[in-house]
């Protein structure tokens, strides 16, 4: 990374729990308290990279002489707590008692593993102090990253929300608060004052989402930058990337067509071509694909070339160059494979609901 060490980040690791005086409003340029509340084993991503998000905000702000924006905290029921990864965390500070009226934002995790216990005393604790919280925007706003949501849901704080989580915890949080509205296969969801993501790595882009909206999309692209973040995602961006989806099978020749597709979906495909590769019949491969893909093989390879479309487009691209780029040759082919797979707005306007 090229920002350098030595000026104040505003990390705080220990402190004591804040006693609230009259709530104020938030100004223009003061500073967001963030506080994460961990649990022993807490997905080491899920926590360092949104911070490491902030603190680059923070070095770039002072940089361009700008007032710095972001606090970051830890809290835990403990002082220490071992991570995911086994490093061993200290000097956390209390769950807070209070809050000190500053705007402030509570960042929830995912623990490691396909179901999210709450039956710990950690968790118990974490839960009972959760249910005290009183949500407003602008003022307490509640970000929960992976499985985070699930604690969040636990704790009454998602009825009545729009929320996403990891997709290992879709059903599990569908059960856990059935009066939230569950938004599936999204990067994140906003719905103030919650604000939900998908887990892991789309952490980060709630945070970059939330710096931009704070400090200017600039800034939220030179951190981005900084974090050599290719390409940044949107709450209507989908969790998983269709050059993952259909790859829940054991069939080696079917991976291997998929394989070849996906390294270059503007190569000029057919049936045939891919049938050759697979040494069998363009009949037999379809069914193959329909049977261990549960997708016909020009569908799988337009989702292919769709979704490369949509990132060029993303990064600039005009609608004609992204149809060339992507395989579709045409910008009817491009509109019309847009349409047919639902994504949101056009071509032109990709982000119109």
């Amino acid at each position: 990374m090229s920002d350098r060490p030595a000026a104040p980040t505003h990390v705080r690791a220990a402190t004591t729990a804040a006693t609230a005086p009259a709530r104020q409003p938030q100004e223009a340029h003061t500073i967001i308290r963030v506080v994460f509340a961990l649990l022993p084993d807490s997905l080491a991503l899920d926590w360092a990279g949104p911070a490491e998000a902030l603190r680059i905000a923070n070095r770039l702000l002072e940089a361009s002489g700008r007032p710095l924006r972001f606090e970051v905290e830890f809290a835990a029921a403990q002082p220490e707590l071992r991570s995911s990864v086994g490093v061993q965390l200290a000097g956390l500070m209390p769950l807070p008692g209070a809050w000190d009226g500053r705007a402030t934002w509570l960042v929830l995790v995912g623990l490691p593993g396909r179901h999210i216990d709450v039956d710990t005393p950690e968790a118990r604790h974490l839960l009972h102090w959760l249910r005290g919280q009183r949500l407003e925007a602008g003022q307490l706003e509640l970000l929960t990253i992976c499985g985070g949501a699930l604690l969040a849901a636990h704790a009454g704080l998602l009825a009545g929300r729009r929320a996403t989580t990891h997709h290992h915890h879709l059903d599990e949080l569908k059960a856990s608060e059935p009066a939230c509205e569950v938004v599936a296969n999204r990067v994140f969801v906003l719905d103030a004052p919650v604000f939900s993501s998908a887990g892991v790595t789309t952490g980060i882009d709630l945070v970059l989402h939330r710096i931009g909206t704070l400090c200017g999309e600039a800034l939220a692209a030179q951190v981005a930058q900084t974090m050599v973040m290719p390409l940044r995602r949107g709450p209507q961006d989908p969790e998983l990337s269709p050059f993952l989806a259909h790859r829940h099978h054991l069939h080696a020749v079917v991976h291997r067509v998929q394989d070849a597709v996906s390294e270059a979906p503007q190569a000029g495909w057919t049936v045939p071509g891919m049938a050759a590769l697979a040494h069998t019949s363009p009949r037999h491969l379809t069914r193959l694909f329909v049977q261990h893909a549960g997708v016909a093989p020009l569908t799988y390879l337009r989702r292919l070339r769709l979704e490369k479309a949509r990132q060029a487009i993303g990064a600039g691209a005009s609608v004609t160059q992204a149809a060339e780029a992507s395989g579709f040759g045409t910008d009817t082919q491009l509109r019309r494979a847009w349409h047919q797979f639902g994504l949101p707005g056009t071509p032109a306007r990709p982000s119109a609901a």
